[in-house]
């Protein structure tokens, strides 16, 4: 067992080996990005994060797990969220058809670098990781499309984050059109994944947010019957 030497108690051991030292590795990586990060925003977060889990690699105790009284968690990941609503002044069909050529989404989020179409269904994704912390790439196939109503996409097997986007298009009353967006993403590595994302979770959300409502700006700045073709 660990000492906390503050207090003289005694930390009980309840991480395993593979998970200690992938929270040694996860919180070493989040360190290093922390003092690369002109953000200060971000910096807080990920400090915060990567000296947790330094803190459960080195020691063999998860906090959480102690807390709930229990010698270990099963695995908790679950699926992360964030639901975006919006109207913008174009008609719905002509929205409709900028989303679906998906190409089109890194002009207006500025977390994807590019979106790749590989044939009528799959395309290639990559995007900028959560605080500065690289790029991921991925495969995505549209899983659902309702032509002028609702497309749907998910990333296939093998990718590092599992993810999917929906979006519903509706007739605003009077002119326009009215969009639900759809952002979900799983995290990796199991429990400590999931300590992760929960960590970064505000980063991303807001990231992801303001990505979706710079759709609006974007689309009513110019022709969208012009813009990314």
């Amino acid at each position: 067992m660990n000492t906390n030497s503050s207090t003289g108690a005694k930390l009980s051991v309840n991480v395993g080996k593979i998970d200690r030292m992938a929270s040694i590795v996860g919180g070493a990586l989040l360190i290093a990005k922390t003092l690369k990060n002109e953000d200060a925003q971000q910096r807080i977060p990920l400090a915060l994060a990567g000296s947790y889990f330094l803190f459960r690699g080195a020691t063999g105790h998860c906090t959480l797990y102690s807390l709930l009284g229990k010698k270990k968690l099963p695995d908790t990941v679950k699926n992360i969220n964030i639901i975006t609503k919006m109207t913008v002044n174009q008609p719905r069909i002509e929205v409709y058809n900028f989303w679906r050529k998906l190409s089109n989404l890194p002009l207006f989020m500025e977390h994807l670098e590019k979106v790749e179409i590989l044939d009528d269904k799959r395309s290639h994704w990559t995007a900028k990781a959560p605080g500065s912390l690289g790029k991921i790439e991925w495969d995505a196939e549209i899983v659902k499309e309702l032509p002028g109503e609702l497309l749907g996409w998910n990333s296939l097997q093998g990718a590092t984050i599992h993810n999917a986007g929906k979006v519903e298009f509706k007739d605003a009353d009077g002119y326009g059109t009215e969009l639900t967006v759809v952002i979900t993403y799983r995290a990796p590595f199991g429990d400590v994944g999931e300590g992760i994302a929960s960590l970064l979770n505000p980063i991303v959300k807001k990231m992801i947010t303001n990505d979706v409502k710079n759709f609006k700006r974007y689309i009513e700045a110019g022709d969208i019957a012009t813009i990314g073709k």
